[in-house]
């Protein structure tokens, strides 16, 4: 691609994108490249979503009882309803790649670039067309409880040390999901790799040895407090870069990654530059991408465009100005999808209300594959 683009941020200065990466910080734009004023908007780079379960955002947020003591119940709860309950039946049949496509649009139109998928690695997310990125390769166990002590500690040892293991664990507030931290520690799974997700059982002194080890817990409220009224003891790890934030599936989780940010926000003491570090730089150095999460030279050219003056804490998906990967629109406002030249490979949707301009490769997809998506509106068939 022999012509560039030259990003004009008010803060950063120009920010040059060549091909899928970017070429450059604060340096002079190229004579062919074509220039982008953001005027007052700023650019940050794509937020990464450290934990959700991609084939699982087509669901309802469920559960069968006011509130759980651990996980297990709730588990427990909707695989005996499965198929008696007609809601879990009629999800349950959606196409295993609808099921993906749903949960990667989910993601992206939330402004997230890349997503830590956490079960087995479907073929469909392996595809150049894939709404986002998914992270690949990584080691993962669901947990203590679905796959027990000695599968657990085998997935650990097993996960080379420059990928990700990734594992839910002390999801729960009884004795038997905080015994999980030092089943953890006594098998050898506290490792700088290791990835928890949850975390809610563990007190402040365990999270903090956590982070001493080098691990990192993926911090997911919203779930949290649904199915326990809890959340975790995050306090503890707010002066460290070994907490990120997850959205979960909307099983149990929030809409998207956005509104996870917004109850984060107010649960912890979280300014905006530090969420903006926990979904970005910190998530991609706990992810093991060192390809992304950061605007410099060399790294991917995955970035979001905000409007003027607005928290990314208190950011809407409809609110989101454009999200770029690989160089390329993917979802936004018409005046973006014009300065990146994507006016062919769009089409227009609303999106609360909101015109906005979706990947047309993406739209078809969606509607071939019968996707409701609340807050979404298709285009009229031509």
């Amino acid at each position: 691609m022999s012509e560039g683009f030259a990003l004009l941020d008010p803060a950063m200065g120009v920010l040059r994108i060549s091909g899928d990466r970017i070429a450059g910080v604060e340096t002079a734009p190229r004579p062919n490249d074509r220039i982008i004023d953001l005027g007052a908007d700023r650019v940050i780079p794509g937020l990464i979503n450290a934990h959700d379960h991609l084939h699982l955002n087509h669901y309802p947020r469920t559960r069968f009882r006011e509130r759980h003591k651990n996980v297990s119940e709730w588990i427990e709860d909707i695989d005996t309803r499965r198929s008696s309950d007609a809601v879990l039946r009629t999800c349950g049949e959606l196409p295993r790649a609808s099921q993906l496509l749903q949960g990667g649009l989910k993601n992206l139109l939330s402004g997230v670039t890349t997503v830590a998928h956490h079960d087995p690695f479907y073929e469909p997310l392996q595809s150049a067309d894939f709404p986002v990125r998914t992270v690949h390769p990584y080691g993962w166990s669901h947990s203590l409880f679905i796959d027990g002590a000695e599968k657990v500690r085998e997935a650990c040892l097993a996960t080379e040390a420059s990928v990700p293991w990734i594992i839910h664990a002390g999801e729960g507030v009884d004795a038997a999901a905080g015994q999980e931290f030092e089943t953890l520690d006594e098998l050898g799974c506290l490792r700088p790799n290791s990835v928890l997700v949850h975390g809610v059982a563990f007190d402040p002194q365990q999270l903090q040895r956590m982070a001493g080890a080098g691990a990192a817990l993926v911090w997911c409220p919203a779930s949290n407090d649904f199915l326990f009224s809890a959340t975790a003891a995050v306090d503890a790890l707010l002066a460290t870069d070994r907490l990120v934030l997850g959205s979960d599936s909307r099983l149990s989780g929030s809409r998207d990654l956005l509104a996870e940010l917004n109850l984060a926000s107010r649960l912890a003491s979280i300014d905006d530059a530090r969420a903006q570090r926990m979904l970005t730089r910190d998530a991609a150095r706990v992810l093991r991408l060192p390809d992304r999460g950061e605007l410099r030279a060399g790294t991917l050219a995955d970035f979001c465009v905000l409007p003027a003056g607005l928290p990314l804490t208190r950011a809407t998906r409809a609110d989101i100005r454009a999200v770029v990967i690989g160089g390329s629109f993917r979802y936004g406002d018409e005046d973006y999808r014009d300065s990146f030249m994507a006016a062919a490979a769009t089409r227009e949707v609303r999106v609360d209300g909101r015109a906005k301009w979706l990947d047309s490769a993406l739209v078809a997809q969606a509607m071939k594959s019968g996707i409701r998506e609340v807050g979404l509106e298709w285009p009229r068939a031509s």
